[in-house]
């Protein structure tokens, strides 16, 4: 049993692997978009029945123009870069949420939702671009898929060591080592590896949209002070601090707008 789960594990490890356009980095990914998307769909139309949708405002209607200008230069940028019909299987859907939560997020596929939490740090449609960008930076990447997978690996990992521990006092303490050591020392990095790359890939597609990077850092300095200093140690943490990502962001900003300036995009919002 214990050789089999291992052979498993290697097997989907090897043939898993999906390379990132933007990044040109092999991902490990178990799940096919026409198995993925389907379900996150559904969770997304449940989601939407189950929470108050406002339409019609202006503050509506610019979260769906600015996810629609979005879309359009990441398509743009894929069909440039040898990847024509990669969005093929996408349905895009930009919808903004009554919930005071400081927060936006996006489910596999393209479907996302904006709080009416985060718009005072956002401010401006420049600043919902930088939060778009990265929301459907994750779509593009198919982290939500990645996180599936890498969970499963995790819990691989965690039965073979059941499996092959016999005693139930070393079993258990295997189980919390376990536990707490492939949270902190690979799921964590994980999802923060994603939510840097998010950044970046945003960054890229938001100025070929024609939204001036800059503005990235300056939302997360916004961030930063709405936060007051609270946010966990970067380690313990899901998302990379504040801190790094604001210098990330700056630093990152030049290269958005070289870019940017092959699709003819010299000035920004």
């Amino acid at each position: 049993m214990k050789k089999f789960i291992l052979t498993l594990a290697v097997f989907l490890a090897v043939v898993a692997c999906k390379v990132n356009p933007f990044t040109g980095k092999s991902t490990l990914n178990f799940y096919p978009n026409s198995q993925i998307f389907p379900m996150a769909f559904a969770q997304y139309d449940q989601f939407l029945n189950e929470n108050k949708v406002i339409t019609g405002t202006s503050d509506a209607e610019m979260i769906t123009k600015v996810g629609q200008r979005i879309a359009t230069a990441a398509e743009r940028w894929l069909d440039a870069n040898g990847h024509p019909g990669y969005l093929k299987d996408y349905k895009w859907e930009y919808n903004l949420v009554n919930d005071e939560t400081v927060n936006a997020w996006c489910m596999p596929g393209g479907k996302i939702v904006f709080y009416t939490g985060i718009l005072p740090i956002t401010q401006t449609e420049t600043g919902v671009a930088v939060v778009m960008g990265h929301e459907v930076a994750h779509a593009l990447a198919d982290h939500g898929a990645q996180r599936m997978s890498a969970g499963m690996l995790q819990q691989i990992g965690a039965v073979a060591g059941n499996v092959a521990i016999k005693d139930e006092e070393t079993r258990n303490t295997f189980n919390q080592a376990y536990g707490l050591g492939s949270t902190v020392g690979l799921m964590l990095p994980f999802s923060r590896s994603h939510e840097t790359e998010a950044d970046r890939i945003g960054l890229q597609i938001m100025a070929i949209a024609g939204y001036n990077p800059d503005e990235a850092a300056a939302l997360w300095r916004r961030m930063k002070a709405k936060a007051g200093g609270q946010a966990p140690p970067e380690f313990l943490s899901t998302h990379p601090s504040n801190d790094t990502r604001i210098n990330n962001l700056t630093a990152w900003a030049p290269a958005a707008k070289q870019e940017a300036a092959k699709f003819g995009v010299t000035s920004f919002k």
